[in-house]
């Protein structure tokens, strides 16, 4: 599966823990993320992390245009909800998850009911919404 990690400023440090204590079952599948939160993610597991813009750049839109072709398969997108400069941004990938189909996950209690279903293959009919779907190649 093809999961995507994004995270506000002040939550990237949780991101990071988050995919440090679940690299187990990230390894698994494939990750992709924005650039500061993948790149950190990246070097504290070594995972192969595809990473598309920054946030500021355009990364998020990135990451929306793979959801509209069913391409990413879950998303953790942690939000600090005391942040208001990207409400939008949350916003704009919940509605695309929520119109295709994607679990999503905007928080730490709720990424983690999605990782222990996804290693327990309750995930798995995401597999028959596009089995022409292909890994992330870095």
């Amino acid at each position: 599966m093809n999961i995507a990690v994004m995270s506000h400023t002040k939550k990237q440090e949780l991101m990071v823990q988050f995919c440090t204590a679940y690299c187990g079952v990230l390894s698994k599948h494939s990750v992709c993320a924005t650039n500061a939160t993948g790149r950190m993610v990246a070097e504290a597991t070594g995972l192969p992390v595809q990473l598309f813009l920054s946030h500021e750049h355009g990364g998020i839109e990135q990451i929306g245009q793979r959801i509209i072709y069913n391409e990413i398969d879950m998303v953790l997108f942690f939000n600090s909800p005391q942040d208001n400069e990207m409400d939008k941004d949350v916003l704009y990938i919940t509605r695309l998850c929520d119109q295709h189909s994607v679990p999503v996950a905007t928080n730490v209690a709720t990424a983690e009911l999605l990782i222990h279903g996804l290693a327990r293959g309750d995930l798995d009919w995401r597999e028959g919404m596009n089995p022409n779907r292909v890994p992330f190649s870095l």
